[in-house]
């Protein structure tokens, strides 16, 4: 007798049911948005990390060549073809730049997040040391990489 009272709404949810459900939803959305704008935002930064490292390897590969002795400039780098920079052309692309006037003592690579999208926050935590040539952030969306053939 007691189990066929218990059983008997077998057809849906209650309204409390259904309100719990979507409270918990949005308890759980409130705090993964925000979450994913957080990550989405850092991708940015890593992606003008990436291209800091893509020079510096394209710089390993110019130095290959053995009448290469001098800095080169990023159209230098790929065969003459130039470092292509993430983003959308024309868009977002990232820049760079490559400086140091002595190759065997040390270069300077900086590479502009052009998205603007690369959080202050994470810029201030992965701040650039330049007096210990340590690379990372300037505050104003530039990131350093030191880079030194020796």
């Amino acid at each position: 007798m007691m189990l066929q009272k218990l059983s008997r709404n077998t057809r849906g949810f209650t309204l409390i049911e259904l309100m719990i459900v979507i409270a918990i939803i949005g308890i759980l959305a409130a705090i993964a948005i925000p979450n994913f704008i957080i990550y989405r935002n850092k991708a940015f930064c890593s992606r003008g990390e990436r291209d800091a490292t893509g020079v510096a390897g394209a710089i390993a590969d110019y130095f290959a060549m053995p009448r290469h002795i001098a800095t080169p400039s990023i159209t230098d780098l790929n065969n003459g073809n130039g470092f292509r920079f993430s983003g959308a052309a024309g868009f977002d692309q990232n820049s760079g730049t490559i400086s140091g006037a002595d190759p065997n003592i040390n270069i300077t690579i900086t590479v502009s997040d052009m998205s603007t999208r690369c959080p202050a926050d994470y810029q201030r935590v992965e701040a650039v040391n330049v007096a210990a040539r340590e690379d990372g952030w300037d505050g104003d969306g530039v990131y350093y990489k030191y880079y030194s053939l020796y």
